[in-house]
């Protein structure tokens, strides 16, 4: 968990750094743009070599820069190296986890790197290029240490599904399991140092939540020092017909958009009415309360329901805009949502 959590922060720095020094690396992609496009000469200046055919080629190199600007060059073709370096993954896998971070690091830093032509569009070329000069002007070792400094004093953990670990003493079956679990789960929530291959994360000031159900079993059912560091608890309400509607409409992936989005792929273009919205929150709401409480993954089951015969008869249609209207969702649902039998297994 430290380790995925370290990874994003270091993502997020190298991103932010990259940003930083933008100008200046572009500015050093496009010369070297203009050294694929015209090469320098390979040998010196020579005797040959006057005033006049230095002034030309300044010219042509100025007339390509233009061009690179204005993107009338994107899709010539050039060759440029690149260069990888070597991964290694794996390392003494079985030898403890400390040893294989820090062996892994060594040999990574002891392979050489490996060197390609490519032969690219100067569009593609610019990207590629981009990164290699971003990566010279950005300090690696700073990015580490303020994403180790991050993860450290503002990093969060979630934890998921607690509840499946919480269990009795029972010295056989699956509580063995369980136990063992929430002691791995317990030094580093209250407090460790995690090795990485980027240097050690102390996990003193990170913020641990935890969730679950715990409708088979309870909070006290957990190891009491695991408990302890969860002093804080809150008993969740379950959604109402309000926030089913606020699902569906202001995440970034909304289901609806989702769907929208998913038909367009066969050029249909669908819009839904704020009826349709109102009336497919109410039955979500109104099959949770009366069967079994899922939560928002009734909506998933509604709309594939509302959406069933049109995704399946979607690239015949003739009427390329298709309106969800509260109508339409009632004739779709409102007899399974009437009969409580059928709901269950539909819905």
């Amino acid at each position: 968990m430290i380790r995925d959590l370290l990874d994003t922060s270091i993502a997020m720095v190298r991103t932010e750094m990259t940003d930083s020094v933008k100008e200046p690396a572009e500015k050093h992609v496009e010369e070297r743009l203009l050294d694929y496009l015209l090469p320098r000469p390979e040998h010196g200046p020579s005797s040959t070599d006057d005033d006049e055919s230095s002034a030309k080629r300044e010219r042509t190199r100025e007339k390509l820069r233009e061009q690179l600007r204005t993107g009338t060059l994107e899709e010539r073709q050039i060759e440029i190296a690149t260069e990888e370096k070597s991964t290694v993954v794996g390392v003494l896998g079985n030898a403890g986890m400390e040893m294989d971070v820090e062996m892994q690091s060594m040999f990574e830093k002891m392979l050489p790197s490996r060197r390609e032509t490519r032969r690219l569009t100067v569009a593609d070329a610019r990207k590629a290029l981009f990164s290699q000069e971003a990566e010279k002007l950005i300090d690696r070792d700073k990015i580490h240490r303020t994403a180790i400094s991050r993860v450290e004093q503002s990093g969060m953990v979630f934890i998921d599904e607690l509840d499946k670990v919480a269990g009795t003493e029972n010295k056989h079956g699956p509580d063995v399991s369980r136990q063992g679990v929430q002691r791995d789960l317990l030094p580093i929530v209250e407090g460790s140092t995690v090795i990485t291959k980027y240097g050690p994360v102390k996990t003193d000031h990170i913020l641990f939540i935890a969730a679950g159900a715990f409708h088979g079993s309870k909070p006290s059912d957990l190891m009491p020092e695991l408990q302890g560091r969860f002093p804080i608890r809150v008993e969740l309400k379950d959604l109402t017909k309000e926030d089913f509607i606020r699902i569906l409409r202001d995440p970034q992936n909304a289901l609806t958009k989702q769907q929208i989005a998913l038909l367009g792929t066969e050029g249909l273009r669908v819009e839904f009415t704020d009826d349709a919205i109102d009336s497919m929150a109410q039955m979500a709401f109104e099959v949770n309360r009366r069967t079994q409480n899922i939560g928002a993954r009734r909506l998933y089951t509604i709309i594939e329901k509302v959406f069933e015969t049109i995704s399946f008869e979607a690239p015949d249609l003739p009427d390329r805009d298709v309106r969800i209207t509260a109508e339409y969702v009632k004739e779709r649902l409102a007899e399974i949502v009437k009969d409580e039998d059928l709901s269950k297994f539909i819905l």
